[in-house]
């Protein structure tokens, strides 16, 4: 069986937003990074080379195939943040401004785009979820 790509590393999540090289998007991450923080209780703490996330669970399928993924957590992508763990079909979703939705994940260009106290809600909410 094939091992997870997406696994926790030792890298500096300082170093990881620090590194985005556009002012605005390093801007977003770090008030994101704030937020999920704030939200979660947790230590950020990178997944793979470019996802930050908050917490873990263990998960296991019945084809016997398990391992351990982040709770919540967000990459910082070139044409928007991609926020993970957060329910896209959650009704509370419709109160929290302009974003997109992909499998599993909300597409938020700016937090300043959103309702950052629903966003917070809804981080807190599937956070707890992943428990």
């Amino acid at each position: 069986m094939s091992k997870p790509k997406t696994v926790p590393t030792a890298s500096d999540v300082g170093d990881y937003l620090a590194g985005i090289a556009d002012d605005g998007r390093r801007r977003d991450a770090a008030a994101l990074c704030d937020l999920m923080r704030s939200a979660t209780g947790e230590p950020p703490v990178m997944w793979g080379p470019s996802i930050v996330g908050f917490g873990r669970y263990h998960y296991r399928y019945e084809s016997g195939r398990e391992g351990d993924s982040l709770r919540v957590g967000f990459s910082a992508r070139k044409q928007a943040p991609a926020v993970y763990g957060i329910d896209p079909e959650d009704p509370a979703t419709e109160q929290l401004g302009k974003h997109k939705t992909g499998k599993g994940c909300l597409y938020v260009k700016t937090p300043a785009d959103v309702d950052t106290r629903v966003l917070s809600d809804l981080v807190r909410d599937a956070y707890a979820r992943m428990a």
